[in-house]
């Protein structure tokens, strides 16, 4: 797999929580609105200032000295000249000065220099996004996934995690993985991660409606990539696959299956999840044959137990005739130990 960018826990593209507009509006409400409060304490104090002009101070002159004062420009023609003056430039106008200068500057911040950065990011990682596994959704079922993949050998920097949650993005950030803000039903959102160009796409919204219409939306935007999909009733598993999902799972019916092994065999249920996890001793694989092991019978793989073959369609199992010669192009399953026995 070709690594999809060079730095792990990047960040694609964050979703705004309020309107550009809003944000700048709040900014902008907030500043004017400090400088109002020391307009009413300069008006209000107005006896302690002097005009060098002509002695007179009017609202206009209060307006004018609130601005200049503000900005720090200071020309001097109107000055505070009485201690209670100078006390309120002192200890109310000054903090109000410092509270406007930061807003301006984050302002000046978040929308010119960190939204542009933002945008040459994601634009440098777009341009290497290839290869990579896109996880929809990362809750339970989706972290759990994203933390078996790395566990099994696959980089975080191959893997890119769209969810709406700003508290599970930092989640997958802290392993490593590309992380995006948005709506996974959007067809803009998915296009932004390249979902085309991916090796495989893992959905788990929450919700078996948003996971199938998200499925919809992949499989209409990449129908060569392979999809797995998490629904949890029954009856949303037929309408999933016809959504494009190639791999449907259901981890209801999955922990119902381990409860009635157990019921059979204390150790029916271990094996199971010893089977589904790189933590146990064994798990299962599927890979495609190698040249060295075609002609040869599935049963004499040295990596593992054959169990099942994947041949032009149809699906063989060890016991069958066929399963004696393997062919080119063949994908096996098999069980296979986590780690050389000694």
């Amino acid at each position: 797999m070709r690594q999809s960018v060079r730095k792990p826990g990047s960040l694609l593209r964050r979703a705004i929580k309020v309107p550009v507009w809003a944000d700048l509006g709040l900014r902008l409400g907030a500043a004017f609105g400090l400088i109002g409060i020391v307009v009413l304490v300069h008006w209000i104090d107005r006896a302690g200032l002097k005009d060098t002009h002509d002695g007179v101070i009017s609202f206009l002159d209060v307006v004018y000295f609130t601005m200049i004062s503000i900005t720090t420009t200071g020309f001097g023609d109107i000055a505070p000249v009485s201690d209670r003056s100078r006390l309120i430039e002192a200890v109310i106008v000054t903090p109000i000065r410092i509270a406007v200068i930061f807003i301006f500057v984050g302002t000046a911040y978040n929308f010119i220099i960190k939204r542009s950065w933002e945008r040459f990011r994601m634009a440098q990682i777009q341009k290497n996004l290839t290869d990579h596994i896109v996880v929809l959704g990362f809750g339970v079922s989706g972290s759990e996934a994203v933390a078996e993949l790395i566990a099994r050998g696959t980089s975080p920097d191959c893997i890119v995690v769209i969810d709406p949650s700003e508290a599970r993005l930092e989640a997958a950030s802290k392993l490593g993985c590309n992380i995006m803000a948005g709506d996974a039903t959007r067809d803009a959102t998915l296009m932004d991660v390249h979902i085309d160009k991916a090796s495989a796409i893992l959905v788990s919204a929450g919700r078996d409606d948003t996971s199938i219409l998200i499925t919809l939306t992949a499989s209409h935007l990449a129908p060569d990539v392979p999809i797995s999909t998490v629904v949890r009733a029954a009856d949303n598993e037929v309408l999933a696959r016809q959504a494009g999902a190639d791999t449907v799972i259901n981890p209801v019916r999955f922990t119902g299956l381990l409860m009635a092994g157990s019921a059979h065999g204390a150790h029916v249920a271990d094996y199971l999840t010893d089977l589904a996890s790189i933590e146990g001793r064994v798990q299962l694989v599927e890979r495609q044959v190698s040249a060295e092991e075609v002609g040869k019978p599935l049963s004499a793989l040295t990596s593992g137990r054959g169990l099942r073959i994947f041949r032009e369609g149809r699906t063989i199992g060890f016991w069958e005739s066929e399963a004696t010669n393997l062919h080119t192009g063949d994908i096996i399953v098999e069980i296979a130990p986590t780690s050389k026995p000694t």
